[in-house]
């Protein structure tokens, strides 16, 4: 079934809606899991270019990710956590799926409402019309 699972996570409280559904995936289909979170701030946007030091914002995402992952490692699971900066989410996301061979990617969705993803755009909408990959979206209760 699924090997390798990616999980973008964008640092707030959907992330949960996600991983609760996973750990019973991955569990079922012993795949490993990717996670991955794509820093598109100012600073994380121009780090490479200006040679920056991590900002706050990496510093945290950063620290978000390996506490995520070393929450599921010690349930038993095999994570590997990928911070991806200077990229949109999309780009970001599309390219470590294909760079690791992930063959679902899983999400929590924020459920807003059409008006409000014309004027802020959808990760989601976006990733289901850029690629070939299966998606589990699930929406989230949390606000």
């Amino acid at each position: 079934m699924y090997k390798k699972i990616i999980i973008p996570l964008d640092n707030s409280a959907t992330d949960e809606t996600i991983l609760l559904h996973i750990r019973k995936l991955a569990t079922l289909t012993h795949a490993k899991l990717v996670l991955v979170h794509v820093a598109d701030g100012f600073a994380a946007q121009l780090q490479d270019q200006l040679n920056l030091a991590d900002s706050e914002e990496i510093k945290n995402d950063q620290a978000y990710l390996d506490q995520v992952g070393a929450s599921l490692k010690k349930d038993g699971f095999k994570v590997q956590a990928i911070l991806v900066q200077g990229k949109e989410p999309v780009d970001g996301i599309l390219a470590v799926a294909q760079d690791e061979g992930c063959d679902l990617i899983a999400m929590a969705t924020h459920g807003h409402q059409f008006i409000e993803d014309m004027i802020l755009g959808s990760v989601a909408d976006k990733l289901r019309h850029h690629t070939d990959i299966p998606i589990l979206m699930i929406r989230s209760s949390a606000k």
